[in-house]
């Protein structure tokens, strides 16, 4: 009679622990990232009342007689599965589309998740919000490249872009085939140096015989309108190859053989600290140019080159790719966001803040680039709710409700047959 006592304790105590599990899964409904969890049971020892007995001449075998001795937690198993995601329209708000976890570190372990509330912190490291652990990828090189089979790193966010000076400017338009010679058109581009001063070049067409055109430099001044060179001889030492010849051939498309460009326009800026920045030297191209009977359209097509700038916005593509806004127009590679997969995602140890570590099932990690190699997309703008489904949870709440009652009248019933057998000596 104790055994079904024993046996109705066990199993309230397998439903209470099946009821936290179901509880916790209700409370972390709306969590980010979270993944649910089931409770299942196991039988526990079984007492042996009789052995089986084998078939004997004509006498048939008999089933060995057991009595079971209770139920136990058996295990509780993870649902791995993809949760909804839900539209936040926050640019750094990031959903995984598929498998994989992010990895984040504290400067000491490094742990997994699926949470993508993402911030930048006072550092400038991109931070997972809940936890402060710093997100991992891989930092772009200074041309924002990427290298995804080097070391994990944080992610830092390049709040500053330095300037580049212009090396190259090209030319595109037309000049009017009908021209006099003698007849001119003036042109004006802008230029930074290395410090990301800007500067006004004037440049000035000539014609001088037909499908010829005489170029020079007339004018450059920075920004604030102080004269750095003038065709009149200012500074004229400082400044190489302002003038050379572009030519054309007869159908007027650019004549690369009978065109004279000396070399690069090569000047120096003017500060008042005396020569900080380096020498602008540029490239000046023609070949887009044409000369044909119609109106002067000659101008510059593209200037490369920039001012500094400061970090004003930054977004993520569905690889993962950070691409840095800047104030001074620009944009600029900063890195790339690492995912992780395990052969068994569902042997993770949870830890709290929607964490996972690995653990001694869970396989080591496998290191990639999101949309590669079998690992999901970003999802900017997104995040990934949790995937407890709360009409499946409340089913399970009723049933465990249901079990611990019946337990519990085992053991109430299992009382009253004792109270019978000790009523029995009076």
């Amino acid at each position: 009679m104790l055994r079904s006592m024993y046996a109705g304790v066990s199993g309230m105590k397998a439903h209470m622990d099946k009821m936290d599990v179901v509880s916790n899964n209700i409370s972390n409904v709306n969590t980010v990232g979270y993944k649910g969890s089931r409770a299942t049971f196991k039988t526990m020892f079984s007492q042996m009342i009789q052995g089986a007995s084998a078939p004997q001449g004509g006498r048939g075998g008999t089933n060995p007689q057991q009595i079971g001795l209770g139920t136990s937690l058996g295990s509780i198993d993870k649902d791995m599965g993809q949760g909804s995601l839900q539209s936040t329209g926050r640019n750094q708000d990031l959903a995984i589309e598929g498998e994989g976890f992010f990895v984040v570190s504290n400067g000491i372990s490094q742990r997994y998740t699926r949470s993508g509330t993402l911030s930048k912190d006072e550092n400038g490291y991109l931070v997972n919000s809940t936890t402060g652990y710093r997100v991992r990828g891989w930092q772009a090189d200074a041309n924002g490249d990427i290298n995804t089979n080097g070391e994990l790193e944080g992610l830092t966010l390049k709040q500053n872009m330095p300037a580049e000076s212009t090396t190259e400017v090209t030319y595109g338009g037309n000049l009017d085939a009908a021209a006099a010679n003698g007849e001119q058109w003036n042109t004006s581009f802008e230029s930074y140096d290395s410090q990301g001063g800007l500067h006004k070049v004037d440049l000035r067409f000539t014609k001088n015989a037909a499908n010829t055109w005489d170029y020079e430099v007339t004018h450059i001044e920075d920004k604030q309108g102080d004269v750095e060179y003038d065709i009149s001889g200012t500074h004229a030492a400082d400044t190489n190859n302002t003038t050379g010849t572009v030519a054309f051939n007869g159908d007027g498309s650019y004549d690369a053989a009978n065109s004279n460009i000396p070399g690069n326009l090569e000047f120096n800026p003017q500060y008042e600290d005396d020569g900080a920045a380096t020498p602008v030297s540029i490239d000046l191209d023609f070949s887009n140019m044409t000369q044909n009977y119609k109106e002067m359209t000659a101008d510059r097509d593209t200037v490369n080159g920039y001012k500094a700038g400061s970090l004003v916005d930054y977004t993520f593509d569905s690889t993962g790719t950070i691409t840095g806004e800047y104030d001074n127009g620009m944009r600029q590679t900063i890195g790339q966001v690492a995912l992780a997969s395990f052969n068994n995602p569902g042997g993770l140890a949870s830890e709290g803040q929607t964490m996972f570590r690995v653990s001694n099932n869970s396989g080591a990690p496998k290191i990639g680039a999101p949309a590669s190699g079998g690992l999901g997309n970003i999802k900017s703008g997104s995040l990934e709710m949790s995937n407890v489904d709360l009409s499946r949870q409340f089913t399970e709440m009723i049933t465990t409700q249901r079990g611990f009652q019946a337990n519990s009248k085992t053991i109430s019933t299992s009382d009253q047959i004792l109270q019978e057998l000790v009523n029995l000596k009076r």
